[in-house]
């Protein structure tokens, strides 16, 4: 897979016992890593301390390399929130890692954001208007800001972060802490996942299930839709739902479960790892082809592999070696960097795949330059075929909310470039016809790739596969980069 940057990872706690959790909040970003590895930081606060002192420590890079132990034991607090950050919005500096420390005065905010706003623009320019001096470039200091001001004609934070969300719109998941408040919130679509553990007397929220498994934490449920939960010690949990929408209007991202999520974590109820497992069996069925050998792209192409194999009864196996030290390919800014991180990550595994026909699975393909780079590794270390799978349908559409897979320009997708050069302009009223292999555009589509980075055939998931995979009603999941239907 390569470039998708739409992913960070949140974790709070709230130790009702009192209990520091700057290392648990540590271990739950080490198993959130994976959604970003720009920069990380954690903060806390003591809430039998002085009102508002909040402790905060971040930096770039990865969570082992950002914290020692001495940091760690220096963020006394029994509440706190942490943040591991891949850029969505604003440029990659120290400066704009997070959590965000607000200082106001109504006291303290400290706010973790995964996800971004469609507007974040004209609220950035609205503020400014109204005196705000902004301190990054990030998105998530306006919401911050936002937040800050609806507190002062508000009764609660709660209630002030319910406000704010009236005003923003995009994809986001939320972490708030507050003096003596740990406050969750989703964005009403359910763009990016949240939930809600437990561990002793400590309530935790987190991007994904795994960080909960990670820190030894009871899953208790997901944080819906729209839905804001507040965790204090005087009232544990309280919900509020006036943000929600009705369920079918919900557009969960896809790519959660076919890309971003770790596989061993559950998303509102399913299985990453189920997914992608049947995700491989559909594309199995619906794609067959005469091979010797399955592979996945490490490592999110490995599981729909594995069902692909299971469900073909072609063997899996191994065709690459993965440097374990070097992080995905989207993290680099960079074609050139993205390119040269690919190179120094994997390696073709020569004895594999000599002589063998060989089909090899992708969770998806956007730009094609990972694929292509890929593809030369195998055939230079001798394999006879390549038949090349992905596990998602072909993306024809730049995500509105997220600015998935379109950095600067639609154009720079895969499908989109390809149908310049077959048809001009005049392909773009016919992308349904281009995603159905049955199709003469289809085929052709499906060929003109082929040709320029020596697959020797690529087949896509069906978008009805993918559904079914999933096992979330099509009308709560976001299919808009596909199928352009919001």
């Amino acid at each position: 897979m390569e470039m998708i940057k739409e992913e960070c990872g949140v974790f709070g706690i709230y130790d009702f016992d009192g209990g520091d959790v700057a290392s648990t909040i540590y271990y739950g970003l080490l198993a959130l890593q994976h959604r970003g590895q720009e920069s990380c930081g954690i903060a806390v606060s003591d809430t039998s301390g002085p009102k508002g002192k909040v402790l905060s420590s971040k930096d770039m890079g990865l969570v082992n390399e950002a914290f020692t132990t001495e940091i760690l034991e220096k963020l006394k607090g029994d509440i706190g929130v942490g943040h591991v950050r891949y850029s969505t919005a604003g440029s990659s500096t120290r400066e704009n890692a997070q959590p965000l420390v607000l200082n106001y005065v109504k006291g303290t905010l400290a706010l973790a954001h995964n996800g971004n706003l469609i507007n974040a623009p004209e609220l950035r320019k609205e503020l400014e208007y109204t005196g705000a001096i902004f301190q990054t470039t990030i998105d998530s200091e306006v919401i911050a800001y936002f937040i800050a001001r609806e507190r002062l004609n508000s009764k609660t934070v709660e209630e002030a972060v319910g406000r704010a969300m009236k005003k923003i719109k995009g994809a986001y998941s939320l972490i708030i802490m507050s003096p003596r408040k740990l406050i969750g919130a989703r964005d009403p679509f359910g763009f990016r996942p949240l939930c809600i553990g437990k561990r002793d007397n400590s309530y935790v929220l987190a991007s994904e299930t795994c960080a909960l498994d990670t820190i030894g934490a009871t899953f208790v449920r997901d944080v819906e839709p729209g839905e804001i939960v507040t965790i204090s010690p005087e009232k544990g949990i309280e919900s509020n739902k006036s943000m929600c929408i009705p369920k079918e209007q919900h557009a969960r991202c896809v790519f959660e479960y076919i890309y971003f999520a770790r596989p061993d974590s559950f998303v509102d109820g399913m299985s990453v790892y189920n997914s992608r497992i049947l995700a491989g069996r559909y594309l199995a069925i619906d794609s067959p082809v005469d091979a010797d050998l399955v592979v996945g792209v490490p490592e999110s192409g490995n599981c729909a592999a594995l069902g692909y194999a299971m469900e073909s009864g072609i063997p899996y196996g191994q065709a690459f070696v993965k440097n374990s030290y070097v992080g995905r390919t989207f993290i680099k800014p960079g074609q050139k960097n993205r390119e040269s991180s690919v190179q120094v990550k994997l390696n073709a595994l020569r004895d594999a795949v000599e002589g063998r026909r060989v089909i090899m699975i992708d969770d998806s393909i956007v730009r094609g330059t990972t694929s292509d780079r890929i593809v030369r590794m195998l055939r230079e270390a001798g394999a006879k075929e390549v038949h090349m799978r992905s596990a998602c349908p072909p993306i024809m559409y730049g995500c509105k909310f997220l600015n998935f897979s379109r950095a600067t320009s639609e154009m720079e997708l895969i499908t989109r470039r390809t149908i310049m050069e077959l048809e001009g302009e005049e392909g773009f009223n016919h992308l349904e016809e281009y995603s159905d292999s049955s199709t003469e555009r289809g085929k052709n589509l499906r060929r003109t790739i082929c040709e320029k980075f020596n697959f020797t055939s690529l087949e896509f998931q069906s978008l009805e596969g993918i559904v079914k995979a999933i096992g979330i009603d099509r009308c709560k999941l976001c299919t808009y980069c596909w199928n352009g239907e919001e």
